[in-house]
Protein backbone atom coordinates (compact mmCIF):
# COMPACT_ATOMS: atom_id res chain seq x y z
CA UNK A 1 0.00 0.00 0.00
CA UNK A 2 1.48 3.51 -0.78
CA UNK A 3 1.75 6.17 1.85
CA UNK A 4 -0.20 9.16 0.77
CA UNK A 5 1.78 12.53 -0.27
CA UNK A 6 1.15 15.01 2.33
CA UNK A 7 1.69 18.90 0.68
CA UNK A 8 4.40 19.97 3.54
CA UNK A 9 2.77 23.90 3.86
CA UNK A 10 -1.03 23.00 4.36
CA UNK A 11 -1.12 19.35 5.90
CA UNK A 12 -3.33 17.82 3.21
CA UNK A 13 -2.67 14.66 1.19
CA UNK A 14 -2.52 15.85 -2.93
CA UNK A 15 -4.01 13.47 -5.31
CA UNK A 16 -0.75 12.57 -6.49
CA UNK A 17 -0.85 15.08 -9.96
CA UNK A 18 1.69 17.10 -9.85
CA UNK A 19 2.50 19.89 -12.96
CA UNK A 20 5.61 21.24 -13.10
CA UNK A 21 6.17 21.14 -9.17
CA UNK A 22 2.61 22.53 -8.65
CA UNK A 23 0.70 19.74 -6.47
CA UNK A 24 -3.06 19.18 -6.53
CA UNK A 25 -4.69 18.84 -2.97
CA UNK A 26 -6.98 16.36 -2.24
CA UNK A 27 -10.25 18.54 -1.31
CA UNK A 28 -13.19 16.43 -1.19
CA UNK A 29 -16.43 17.86 -1.82
CA UNK A 30 -18.97 18.71 1.19
CA UNK A 31 -20.84 15.42 2.20
CA UNK A 32 -24.12 17.35 1.70
CA UNK A 33 -23.15 18.73 -1.94
CA UNK A 34 -22.24 14.89 -2.86
CA UNK A 35 -25.89 13.74 -1.16
CA UNK A 36 -27.57 16.52 -3.26
CA UNK A 37 -26.33 15.31 -6.39
CA UNK A 38 -27.37 11.93 -5.97
CA UNK A 39 -30.92 13.16 -5.17
CA UNK A 40 -31.05 15.22 -8.28
CA UNK A 41 -30.33 11.80 -10.31
CA UNK A 42 -32.77 10.25 -8.53
CA UNK A 43 -35.42 12.74 -9.07
CA UNK A 44 -34.54 12.48 -12.35
CA UNK A 45 -35.16 8.98 -13.15
CA UNK A 46 -38.44 9.11 -11.44
CA UNK A 47 -39.54 12.07 -13.78
CA UNK A 48 -38.67 10.32 -16.45
CA UNK A 49 -40.78 7.49 -15.17
CA UNK A 50 -43.57 9.37 -14.43
CA UNK A 51 -43.65 12.22 -17.08
CA UNK A 52 -43.12 12.16 -20.88
CA UNK A 53 -39.80 12.26 -21.18
CA UNK A 54 -37.86 9.94 -23.72
CA UNK A 55 -38.56 11.04 -27.13
CA UNK A 56 -39.21 8.19 -29.53
CA UNK A 57 -39.60 8.18 -33.60
CA UNK A 58 -43.35 9.54 -33.82
CA UNK A 59 -43.76 10.37 -30.62
CA UNK A 60 -42.30 10.33 -26.77
CA UNK A 61 -42.85 8.14 -23.50
CA UNK A 62 -46.35 8.82 -21.48
CA UNK A 63 -44.94 8.32 -18.23
CA UNK A 64 -46.98 6.03 -15.92
CA UNK A 65 -48.88 9.10 -14.27
CA UNK A 66 -50.31 9.81 -18.02
CA UNK A 67 -49.98 13.45 -17.85
CA UNK A 68 -49.91 15.72 -20.89
CA UNK A 69 -49.01 19.51 -21.89
CA UNK A 70 -51.04 19.28 -24.67
CA UNK A 71 -54.47 17.99 -22.69
CA UNK A 72 -53.59 20.57 -19.89
CA UNK A 73 -53.28 23.43 -22.31
CA UNK A 74 -56.64 22.04 -23.73
CA UNK A 75 -58.23 22.36 -20.27
CA UNK A 76 -56.83 26.15 -19.98
CA UNK A 77 -58.17 26.95 -23.42
CA UNK A 78 -61.97 25.65 -22.68
CA UNK A 79 -61.96 26.97 -19.40
CA UNK A 80 -61.41 30.08 -20.83
CA UNK A 81 -63.90 29.79 -23.56
CA UNK A 82 -66.39 28.47 -21.41
CA UNK A 83 -65.52 32.25 -19.25
CA UNK A 84 -66.12 34.42 -22.41
CA UNK A 85 -68.78 32.76 -23.77
CA UNK A 86 -71.58 34.95 -21.92
CA UNK A 87 -69.57 38.20 -23.44
CA UNK A 88 -69.61 36.03 -26.93
CA UNK A 89 -72.97 35.59 -26.75
CA UNK A 90 -74.06 39.36 -25.84
CA UNK A 91 -71.63 40.54 -28.96
CA UNK A 92 -73.34 38.01 -31.31
CA UNK A 93 -77.16 39.38 -30.11
CA UNK A 94 -76.38 42.82 -29.53
CA UNK A 95 -75.75 45.09 -32.43
CA UNK A 96 -72.81 47.69 -32.15
CA UNK A 97 -75.11 50.66 -30.86
CA UNK A 98 -75.59 48.52 -27.66
CA UNK A 99 -72.04 47.18 -27.57
CA UNK A 100 -70.83 50.31 -27.37
CA UNK A 101 -73.63 51.57 -24.95
CA UNK A 102 -72.16 49.05 -22.36
CA UNK A 103 -68.74 49.24 -20.67
CA UNK A 104 -68.13 45.70 -19.73
CA UNK A 105 -69.07 44.81 -23.36
CA UNK A 106 -67.47 47.33 -25.16
CA UNK A 107 -64.37 47.02 -23.25
CA UNK A 108 -64.53 43.10 -24.22
CA UNK A 109 -65.43 43.52 -27.97
CA UNK A 110 -62.29 45.94 -28.10
CA UNK A 111 -60.04 43.42 -26.78
CA UNK A 112 -61.61 40.73 -28.84
CA UNK A 113 -61.06 43.19 -32.08
CA UNK A 114 -57.96 44.17 -31.89
CA UNK A 115 -56.83 40.23 -31.42
CA UNK A 116 -58.50 40.10 -34.79
CA UNK A 117 -57.07 42.82 -36.29
CA UNK A 118 -53.61 41.90 -35.65
CA UNK A 119 -54.01 38.40 -37.21
CA UNK A 120 -56.40 39.73 -40.08
CA UNK A 121 -55.67 43.62 -40.76
CA UNK A 122 -52.51 44.57 -40.16
CA UNK A 123 -51.08 43.14 -43.38
CA UNK A 124 -52.59 46.15 -44.75
CA UNK A 125 -53.47 48.85 -42.22
CA UNK A 126 -49.91 48.32 -40.50
CA UNK A 127 -50.28 47.08 -36.38
CA UNK A 128 -50.88 50.49 -35.04
CA UNK A 129 -53.69 50.69 -37.86
CA UNK A 130 -51.67 53.73 -39.44
CA UNK A 131 -52.30 52.57 -42.81
CA UNK A 132 -49.91 53.36 -46.07
CA UNK A 133 -49.79 54.65 -49.43
CA UNK A 134 -52.82 52.94 -50.75
CA UNK A 135 -54.27 51.96 -47.68
CA UNK A 136 -56.03 54.37 -44.92
CA UNK A 137 -55.08 55.63 -41.54
CA UNK A 138 -57.86 53.93 -39.35
CA UNK A 139 -57.08 56.30 -36.38
CA UNK A 140 -57.72 59.81 -37.89
CA UNK A 141 -61.32 60.98 -38.54
CA UNK A 142 -61.59 61.24 -42.17
CA UNK A 143 -63.40 58.60 -43.44
CA UNK A 144 -64.75 57.87 -47.24
CA UNK A 145 -67.50 56.04 -46.35
CA UNK A 146 -68.87 57.29 -43.20
CA UNK A 147 -66.78 57.06 -39.53
CA UNK A 148 -70.21 56.00 -37.49
CA UNK A 149 -70.07 52.71 -35.84
CA UNK A 150 -72.61 51.09 -38.39
CA UNK A 151 -70.50 52.37 -41.49
CA UNK A 152 -67.45 51.02 -40.14
CA UNK A 153 -69.59 47.81 -39.89
CA UNK A 154 -70.64 47.91 -42.95
CA UNK A 155 -67.22 48.48 -44.59
CA UNK A 156 -65.80 45.66 -42.77
CA UNK A 157 -68.24 43.38 -43.53
CA UNK A 158 -69.18 43.85 -46.70
CA UNK A 159 -65.70 45.32 -48.06
CA UNK A 160 -65.14 47.96 -51.09
CA UNK A 161 -65.28 46.89 -54.36
CA UNK A 162 -65.40 43.26 -53.49
CA UNK A 163 -66.71 41.68 -56.59
CA UNK A 164 -67.60 38.44 -54.78
CA UNK A 165 -70.30 39.99 -52.09
CA UNK A 166 -73.48 41.55 -53.64
CA UNK A 167 -73.55 44.79 -50.39
CA UNK A 168 -70.07 45.50 -50.87
CA UNK A 169 -69.17 49.19 -51.42
CA UNK A 170 -68.90 50.22 -54.82
CA UNK A 171 -67.71 53.73 -56.24
CA UNK A 172 -65.47 54.22 -59.05
CA UNK A 173 -63.64 57.58 -60.10
CA UNK A 174 -63.77 57.81 -64.47
CA UNK A 175 -60.70 57.94 -66.09
CA UNK A 176 -60.80 61.49 -67.82
CA UNK A 177 -57.76 60.27 -69.87
CA UNK A 178 -59.23 61.11 -73.55
CA UNK A 179 -62.31 62.95 -72.28
CA UNK A 180 -60.37 65.94 -71.98
CA UNK A 181 -57.28 67.24 -72.79
CA UNK A 182 -53.74 66.69 -71.10
CA UNK A 183 -53.94 70.93 -70.60
CA UNK A 184 -57.22 70.90 -69.22
CA UNK A 185 -56.35 67.52 -66.81
CA UNK A 186 -53.57 69.62 -65.58
CA UNK A 187 -55.19 72.87 -65.24
CA UNK A 188 -58.00 70.55 -63.22
CA UNK A 189 -55.55 68.92 -61.30
CA UNK A 190 -53.91 72.72 -60.24
CA UNK A 191 -56.88 73.80 -58.31
CA UNK A 192 -57.66 70.03 -56.80
CA UNK A 193 -54.11 70.36 -55.45
CA UNK A 194 -54.56 73.98 -54.47
CA UNK A 195 -57.60 72.78 -52.40
CA UNK A 196 -55.15 71.46 -49.77
CA UNK A 197 -52.70 73.51 -49.74
CA UNK A 198 -50.62 71.79 -52.25
CA UNK A 199 -47.76 73.15 -54.28
CA UNK A 200 -49.63 74.24 -57.20
CA UNK A 201 -49.79 76.97 -59.97
CA UNK A 202 -51.80 79.82 -59.14
CA UNK A 203 -52.37 81.22 -62.67
CA UNK A 204 -54.39 77.59 -63.42
CA UNK A 205 -56.70 77.71 -60.28
CA UNK A 206 -59.22 79.97 -62.12
CA UNK A 207 -60.02 77.94 -65.18
CA UNK A 208 -59.02 74.97 -63.01
CA UNK A 209 -61.88 76.10 -60.77
CA UNK A 210 -64.85 75.73 -63.79
CA UNK A 211 -63.62 72.73 -65.28
CA UNK A 212 -63.57 71.17 -61.46
CA UNK A 213 -67.66 72.20 -61.32
CA UNK A 214 -68.46 70.54 -64.70
CA UNK A 215 -66.95 67.41 -64.09
CA UNK A 216 -65.81 66.69 -60.50
CA UNK A 217 -68.43 68.50 -58.03
CA UNK A 218 -71.46 66.14 -59.10
CA UNK A 219 -69.21 63.58 -57.14
CA UNK A 220 -66.46 65.44 -54.69
CA UNK A 221 -69.12 68.80 -54.32
CA UNK A 222 -68.50 71.93 -55.31
CA UNK A 223 -66.63 72.50 -52.33
CA UNK A 224 -64.39 69.91 -52.65
CA UNK A 225 -65.19 68.38 -49.63
CA UNK A 226 -66.28 64.70 -50.84
CA UNK A 227 -69.40 62.57 -50.89
CA UNK A 228 -70.31 59.63 -49.05
CA UNK A 229 -72.54 58.04 -50.89
CA UNK A 230 -70.22 57.42 -53.30
CA UNK A 231 -67.06 57.21 -51.58
CA UNK A 232 -65.47 60.46 -53.25
CA UNK A 233 -62.77 61.48 -50.84
CA UNK A 234 -62.24 65.32 -49.39
CA UNK A 235 -60.20 66.90 -51.57
CA UNK A 236 -59.59 70.14 -48.64
CA UNK A 237 -57.44 68.27 -46.33
CA UNK A 238 -53.75 66.82 -46.52
CA UNK A 239 -54.82 63.34 -46.31
CA UNK A 240 -54.97 60.99 -49.76
CA UNK A 241 -54.26 57.89 -50.66
CA UNK A 242 -52.71 58.34 -53.62
CA UNK A 243 -52.32 61.87 -53.90
CA UNK A 244 -49.34 63.73 -52.54
CA UNK A 245 -48.56 66.36 -55.07
CA UNK A 246 -49.69 67.68 -58.01
CA UNK A 247 -48.12 65.51 -60.53
CA UNK A 248 -49.61 62.72 -58.51
CA UNK A 249 -52.92 64.55 -58.93
CA UNK A 250 -52.68 64.86 -62.83
CA UNK A 251 -52.09 61.04 -62.72
CA UNK A 252 -54.90 60.13 -60.54
CA UNK A 253 -57.44 61.78 -63.05
CA UNK A 254 -56.02 60.66 -66.23
CA UNK A 255 -55.86 57.10 -65.05
CA UNK A 256 -57.56 56.48 -61.34
CA UNK A 257 -56.29 54.08 -58.91
CA UNK A 258 -59.24 51.82 -56.99
CA UNK A 259 -58.55 49.73 -53.93
CA UNK A 260 -60.06 46.72 -53.19
CA UNK A 261 -60.99 46.07 -49.36
CA UNK A 262 -61.80 42.17 -48.84
CA UNK A 263 -65.76 41.97 -47.57
CA UNK A 264 -65.10 40.05 -43.73
CA UNK A 265 -67.89 38.85 -42.98
CA UNK A 266 -68.20 35.51 -45.03
CA UNK A 267 -64.44 35.21 -43.61
CA UNK A 268 -64.91 35.97 -39.81
CA UNK A 269 -68.52 35.53 -39.30
CA UNK A 270 -71.11 38.79 -37.93
CA UNK A 271 -69.64 38.26 -33.92
CA UNK A 272 -65.86 38.94 -35.09
CA UNK A 273 -66.79 41.81 -37.10
CA UNK A 274 -68.60 43.43 -34.85
CA UNK A 275 -66.05 43.27 -32.63
CA UNK A 276 -63.35 44.62 -34.92
CA UNK A 277 -66.07 47.46 -36.00
CA UNK A 278 -65.64 47.99 -32.30
CA UNK A 279 -62.17 48.30 -31.81
CA UNK A 280 -61.67 50.18 -35.40
CA UNK A 281 -64.08 53.08 -33.84
CA UNK A 282 -62.61 53.33 -30.70
CA UNK A 283 -59.10 54.08 -32.09
CA UNK A 284 -59.84 57.60 -31.89
CA UNK A 285 -61.41 58.38 -35.54
CA UNK A 286 -65.19 57.51 -34.65
CA UNK A 287 -68.06 59.33 -35.10
CA UNK A 288 -70.98 60.00 -33.10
Amino acid sequence: MSQKDIDEISGVSTTGHEWDGIKELNHPMPRWWVLTFYATILWAIGYTIAYPAWPLIHSATKGVLGWSSRDNIKTELAAAQAAKADYVAAVSSKSVEEILADDNLRTFATAAGAAAFKVNCVQCHGSGASGSKGYPNLNDDDWLWGGKITDIQQTIAHGIRFASDDETRVSEMPAFEGTISPEEIKTVANFAASLSGMDHDAAAVEPGKALFENYCASCHGPDGKGGREFGAPNLTDAISLYVHSEGDMEQQIMRPKHGVMPAWNARLGETTVKELATYVYTLGGGEK
